[in-house]
């Protein structure tokens, strides 16, 4: 059984900073892309930032620049530094992997990890 935790949200005054982290257990020989996800109060989840397993990224505009997303795959963990944080930053952050089977390549499987709240205060 695979798991996806998450850590690393909280409470942050605008134009701070939080690294949120996410780790994947379970009987895993590789992962595909990883990456980041939110919503907020009434709106549907988004994309933040994703990273492919050659390490290609890919950020939603409203966070080209100040959010940089990385992986270990020592680790199966995925890290999102979040700087100059604004409150529309506010959200509930998800971590997705998409992950094959034990030994196989495909087919992939999307995981989520439980969520963590994201708050900043202007």
């Amino acid at each position: 059984q695979v798991q996806l935790v998450e850590s690393g949200g909280g409470l942050v005054e605008a134009g701070g900073s939080l690294r949120l982290s996410c780790a994947a257990s379970g009987k895993i020989s590789s992962i595909n892309a990883m990456g980041w996800y939110r919503q907020a109060p009434g709106k549907q989840r988004e994309l933040v930032a994703t990273i492919t397993s050659g390490g290609s990224t890919r950020y939603a505009d409203s966070v080209k620049g100040r959010f940089t997303l990385s992986r270990d795959d020592a680790k199966n963990t995925v890290n999102l530094q979040m700087n100059s944080l604004k409150p529309e930053d506010t959200a509930v952050y998800y971590c997705n992997a998409q992950i094959p089977p034990y030994g196989a390549s495909y087919p992939l499987f999307g995981y989520w990890g439980q969520g963590t709240q994201v708050t900043v205060s202007s």
